[in-house]
């Protein structure tokens, strides 16, 4: 082992294993500074170059070993890449073509792409390349073999003229029958492709919500779900359901604790009773894969959605969905609430009604005004329950302003006119 020096002497080893270099690199240059150095200034310029080309001549067989395992290197990353994509099954026709090259053929990385290049131009009725289209598809330049030899192993002749038509035509058939085969009846979309949480959708009663929520977004501490969960009154009487993948279904509560009568029971007891009018999935990674596996277990409803993106897009979208919750006799509209912020501050807009900050209220508190369209007061509306609705509220808190606004906005919605 050699140690480490402080002082820069391109003829001492320790120096270039400083800056990086292996043992052995770092040796053969320091062979090469100590049989080669650089002449004193004081020496004529001519010989000071030769001296320089010297050293260059005696580094090149090191340059050019550096340049070969950079490249090795680099064809072994990608043939590694490949592979794992196969393992995964996320490959393409282009990822076996290349590693089927290597096996079969034995090409390095470039030679494995450009057969594989020749290939799916072969299968998927494309002319060939122009450099290619010969008689004999023979070319010296080693790339160039191996596209043709890809080519031709695709089914691809270079001597028929009739090549091109017929392998498109076979194309088209194949690609018709995929289609076909591929299709297959499904009664409900994946969870994976259901939009994410808006307003837009109208309020449901707790009752008729399913929560399904995947174990690591349940153990996630930033997306804090169960105290959101906890915030909102009425929450205990939806179905919270955790999927855990290879173990099952269970009962899950606000507390973040499984229900032990229900554990690692099947989905479709713990739906049993359930006819939900709207469903959240909340779930990533092999959570969402394992209830995509399950989704023809899934009740279809009117709304169905999961969370997606960032941790903070998905706490806000969770929110918006937990605003959708109606209680026991609530009424509230739905629909989405168009916001503005204007020189006066916050405001709201659903349907005829417009809810603004009114500014800061005496003594204390802050002030939120609801209107028509047409600047006067929402005066003289009251709930299907009778219950007159005042346009003006007074909160503590301005934090809580939009909270507050949408609310005001949604019960104003669905009121009717007081005569």
């Amino acid at each position: 082992m050699i140690e480490a020096s402080t002082a820069f002497d391109p003829a001492d080893a320790r120096c270039w294993i400083e800056r990086g270099r292996r043992e052995d690199h770092a040796e053969q240059l320091a062979r090469a500074w100590t049989a080669f150095p650089d002449l004193p200034n004081e020496a004529p310029a001519q010989d000071r170059m030769a001296r320089i080309r010297e050293r260059v001549a005696a580094l090149r067989p090191l340059n050019d070993a550096i340049r070969e395992e950079g490249e090795s290197e680099r064809k072994r990353r990608n043939f590694a890449f490949v592979k794992r994509r196969i393992a995964k099954g996320k490959a393409d026709a282009r990822d076996h073509f290349i590693l089927q090259a290597s096996v079969r053929r034995g090409y390095d990385w470039d030679d494995a792409v450009q057969y594989a290049d020749g290939s799916i131009a072969a299968i998927s009725g494309w002319e060939p390349r122009r450099s290619f289209h010969t008689r004999s598809g023979a070319s010296a330049d080693p790339l160039d073999s191996a596209y043709a030899q890809g080519f031709r192993d695709g089914g691809g002749c270079f001597d028929d003229p009739f090549d091109a038509a017929r392998r498109a035509y076979a194309a088209a058939a194949a690609t018709q029958r995929e289609r076909t085969a591929s299709v297959q009846p499904m009664s409900r979309p994946l969870p994976s492709s259901w939009p994410f949480p808006t307003d837009a959708p109208r309020p449901t009663r707790w009752a008729r919500r399913l929560l399904i929520i995947g174990a690591t977004a349940a153990a996630d501490a930033d997306l804090a779900l169960p105290a959101m969960l906890q915030s909102r009154p009425g929450h205990q009487d939806m179905t919270m359901i955790l999927a855990a993948p290879s173990q099952g279904f269970s009962l899950w509560n606000s507390v973040g604790k499984v229900e032990t009568q229900s554990r690692q029971s099947p989905l479709p007891v713990l739906l049993a009773g359930v006819d939900p009018d709207d469903i959240l999935v909340v779930a990533h990674g092999d959570d969402l894969d394992w209830i995509d596996h399950h989704a023809a277990l899934l009740p279809l409803c009117r709304t169905m959605e999961r969370t997606r993106n960032s941790v903070i897009q998905q706490r806000g979208q969770f929110r918006a969905w937990l605003d959708r919750g109606l209680d026991t006799g609530e009424i509230m509209a739905g629909g989405h609430i168009c916001w503005t912020k204007v020189a006066q501050g916050l405001s709201g807009r659903l349907g005829e009604f417009i809810a603004r900050y009114g500014g800061p209220a005496r003594p204390r508190g802050h002030q939120i005004v609801v209107e028509l369209t047409d600047g006067t007061s929402a005066n003289g509306f009251m709930t299907p329950q009778g219950d007159q609705l005042k346009p003006e509220a007074i909160i503590s808190n301005k934090a809580h302003l939009r909270k507050h606004m949408a609310a005001m906005l949604r019960r104003f919605a669905s009121a009717i006119p007081h005569y």
